[in-house]
């Protein structure tokens, strides 16, 4: 759980890194201009300047690493901002008159300069550091990549806990729905936050839903009560927060932490390296790129191709479920027959897949070519758009369709609570070989509790080696 935490760190402490260096340089550009373009025209040695911006950003670099000045960004108002951007820029303006006088270059240096270049910082970083935090409490929060949280509370406490939690200056959390524990008030919203369940369907609607966190407020509930809701919510690959210290420390994915006021401790049953997962997810980008010059080249051919087998498009795409129940469109070289799912309830009763998968061997619905692509894995290779969007992951879970995710328990929600994958454990394990779901989501939950970079590198390997040796999907 310390990960989550440690995650949110980071995308804060190097985004505001990142705003802060551009930032400088921007602004000690701007000031050379204004002082030998505007205010008075004449030469300056620019590898001098070129150095003494260097300088700058060095120190922009160590005020941000070793004074950690911006630790509390997101919940600094208009007048902290402003305290804090005024005594950054007067440290830099400070450390690059020490650093000058130290190397006994500060008589080449315009002192106007100095001056002009406080101001545009302050100014620029002003702003743009209030740009992008609106721009993370109003789009972020609202879009897929923020933690979506459902919130469990009391009818007398509902309006109290949702407000504080929607005040909460929190930027990396949206509240997208409630759970009145204790009435049935299904169908109202409460502070514009839906409520989709209580006591008696909550989880039945859950497994159903796109949520990565659950918030529980319920205090007098019994222990044994909540302890049972923390774990089966645990077991569909949810982060549980709870407001009352009930339980011991003893378990090492439990942590107490601090939620828009409120004191909660945090449960999940896996945790994972937030920077191992950013090394993922670098890896997942280059590899899309790549794919993605791969699929240019063979679009044009595989087009022809299927126009030529069967009149239809090109491209197939179908709504699946990504992370903890994220709707997403996923893309594939068209490989059947135009009129495939009409035709799957003829078949269904030659399914050779035993539970929630349709699969048969010889599937009269796939083309002449679709078998070719299929066979070749060249079908999916469109989903490297999916992985650079982030939709997907090259190696993950299987994403599902809509249909079979309505069918979902508990323990097969647990698959989704991580990216969905182009290939996967289960695929290099047996690829189109396994029979029985059950066996699928026994490896995938293998792959989930022992993920580790190696694993991923072991098993893009494994599928390298099953499409070559014709292993292929069928």
């Amino acid at each position: 759980m310390e990960n989550i935490r440690r995650k949110n760190k980071m995308i804060e402490t190097y985004s505001v890194l990142m705003i802060d260096l551009l930032c400088v340089v921007v602004s000690y550009a701007l000031a050379l201009f204004i002082r030998f373009n505007i205010i008075h025209y004449e030469y300056y040695p620019r590898q001098f300047h070129f150095m003494v911006g260097a300088y700058i950003v060095i120190l922009c670099l160590l005020y941000n690493i070793f004074l950690d000045a911006n630790s509390n960004f997101f919940v600094r108002g208009y007048y902290q901002e402003f305290y804090y951007t005024v005594r950054y820029t007067f440290i830099m303006v400070v450390g690059l008159v020490v650093i000058l006088y130290l190397t006994q270059q500060s008589y080449e240096f315009s002192r106007s300069v100095y001056g002009i270049f406080a101001i545009l910082n302050t100014l620029i970083t002003y702003a743009v550091h209030m740009i992008f935090k609106r721009a993370m409490w109003k789009y972020y929060r609202k879009s897929t990549s923020a933690d979506k949280m459902l919130v469990i509370t009391k009818d007398i406490l509902a309006e109290e806990v949702l407000g504080n939690l929607i005040k909460g200056k929190e930027w990396y959390y949206d509240i997208t729905a409630a759970v009145v524990y204790d009435a049935d008030r299904r169908g109202t919203a409460i502070r514009d936050v839906p409520v989709v369940a209580s006591r008696d369907d909550l989880y039945e609607t859950v497994i159903q839903m796109m949520v990565d966190e659950v918030f529980i407020c319920l205090p007098g509930e019994p222990l044994i009560e909540i302890r049972d809701m923390v774990q089966r919510f645990e077991e569909m690959g949810l982060t549980c927060h709870y407001n009352v210290d009930l339980f011991s420390h003893a378990n090492p994915n439990t942590y107490v932490q601090q939620m828009a006021g409120y004191s909660v401790i945090s449960f999940s049953l896996k945790t994972r390296d937030s920077r191992r997962l950013l090394i993922k997810r670098l890896i997942d980008i280059l590899g899309a790129v790549v794919g993605l010059a791969v699929t240019a080249v063979l679009t044009p051919f595989v087009a022809l191709a299927i126009k030529i087998d069967s009149p239809g498009p090109v491209f197939f795409s179908q709504t699946r479920i990504g992370k903890n129940g994220r709707r997403f469109k996923i893309w594939k070289f068209r490989s059947m027959y135009t009129d495939a799912e009409e035709r799957k309830k003829e078949l269904q009763a030659q399914n050779e897949v035993k539970g929630l998968m349709f699969k048969i061997e010889d599937d009269p619905r796939i083309t002449r070519v679709g078998r070719f692509i299929r066979r070749t894995s060249i079908d999916e290779t469109p989903q490297f758009l999916n992985i650079l969007m982030g939709d997907m992951s090259l190696v993950g879970t299987r994403p599902p369709t809509e249909d079979e995710f309505e069918h979902y328990n508990g323990y097969y929600r647990r698959r989704m609570s991580i990216t969905p994958g182009l290939t996967g454990l289960w695929q290099v394990s047996g690829r189109s070989d396994i029979q029985d779901f059950e066996e699928i989501v026994k490896l995938d939950l293998e792959y989930i509790d022992n993920w580790s970079l190696g694993l991923d590198v072991k098993i893009l390997i494994m599928t390298v080696f099953a499409v070559l040796g014709g292993k292929g999907s069928k």
